[in-house]
């Protein structure tokens, strides 16, 4: 009879999923909300590995009813029937077994979250802040896309155009889980508009996504932020001069990594409606916070793996967009494609899917599946 090795880790994770099912209606369990949402989620990933389990066994019960059919039965009708039945299922399993494969593969328990996506200006001056920009428009492209909701939550324009420093807010499906590649440093070769000899430079900006933290994350005492209004900067409306809607918060917070206390400055301008700033203002601390406790997790795990698709290090240069070649290029996995123009218009998928490829590969093979 055939070995199936894999059958030993579903029977694991299809336990698992029994035991969720028995602890989510426990009462302690529902008083609980932040437990009762790690369960919930948790049991939902498990459904989809519960279902190819059950397929699995089905099939192999279909291989092994066949080999048995062909080792006994005389009838020539009934062996083709036979065989054919265990070519199908054969293919079919093979298949299935590289699913499976990947479900068992570990996954990053932050991949289902909302995403913070900041985009800075590095190096190039006037054409750093236009590149930001365009990332910037690239990346709203590829959320209109997948039908993610991206919202600016800050912004500081450049002075011929683009913009220094941008921070926006991402919802969506399983956000970070594919945005996440996107961190590390954007090189980019182009004329710019203000260089008169057609001369190509090279400029860049930085790129940082962040698991957006849910309030049950990290804990925040409400009643010692410092709470600043302000009219929000920009043209458009008598609004604009005469209602403070932007709002500053200050929170003094202890760093539990260093014992340090520092002070935590965010504003937010984003609406005209002060309530609503707020509550991003507080949702942007709440990530911050949640970032800044979790780096040595982040680190440790970077610094085991040691992955060259996504190591968390935000300094890395992972892309080059050089524009007089109409080429991208992603320097963790020798990507290049001759397709810059729909890139920049958000067709970004293709790339971000080899990532995860290459990433899956390495986490198979460290994991031994």
């Amino acid at each position: 009879m055939t070995e199936y090795p894999l059958l030993k880790q579903i029977d694991g994770l299809e336990a698992r999923h029994e035991e969720i099912a028995t602890l989510l209606g426990d009462p302690s369990v529902l008083s609980d909300k932040a437990r009762y949402a790690k369960l919930s989620k948790e049991y939902s990933e498990l459904e989809a590995m519960v279902a190819a389990a059950n397929r699995y066994r089905q099939l192999i019960a279909g291989v092994d009813e066949a080999k048995e059919i062909l080792e006994t039965e005389k009838d020539e009708m009934l062996r083709e029937i036979a065989k054919e039945e265990l070519d199908v299922n054969t293919r079919e399993i093979t298949k299935l077994e590289e699913d499976i494969k990947l479900m068992l593969t570990p996954k990053d328990p932050e991949d289902s979250r909302n995403a913070i996506l900041e985009i800075r200006g590095g190096t190039g001056g006037d054409e750093a802040a236009l590149f930001a920009g365009d990332l910037l428009r690239m990346y709203a492209k590829y959320c209109e896309r997948k039908g993610w909701k991206l919202e600016i939550s800050s912004a500081s324009e450049g002075s011929a155009g683009g913009f220094k420093e941008v921070v926006c807010s991402v919802k969506g499906e399983n956000v970070y889980g594919r945005l996440k590649y996107e961190s590390g440093v954007h090189r980019v070769q182009r004329v710019p508009a203000t260089e008169t000899q057609g001369r190509v430079h090279t400029s860049a900006a930085s790129v940082a996504v962040l698991p957006e933290a849910e309030p049950f994350d990290v804990e925040i005492n409400e009643g010692e932020i410092r709470w600043d209004t302000f009219r929000s900067g920009g043209a458009g409306g008598q609004n604009v001069n005469k209602v403070e809607s932007g709002v500053r918060l200050r929170y003094m917070w202890k760093n539990p990594n260093t014992g340090i206390t520092e002070e935590i400055l965010i504003e937010c301008t984003e609406t005209r409606d002060q309530p609503k700033n707020k509550e991003r203002a507080l949702a942007r601390l709440r990530t911050f916070i949640y970032d800044k406790e979790h780096q040595k997790y982040i680190d440790d795990i970077a610094s085991r793996r040691k992955t060259l698709v996504s190591t968390g290090d935000r300094s890395a240069k992972i892309r080059t967009y050089n524009f007089p070649q109409g080429r991208i290029t992603d320097h963790r996995i020798g990507y290049t494609i001759y397709n810059l123009s729909a890139f920049m218009d958000g067709d970004i998928d293709d790339c971000i899917d080899h990532l995860i490829i290459a990433e899956n590969a390495e986490k198979m093979k460290a994991a031994e599946i």
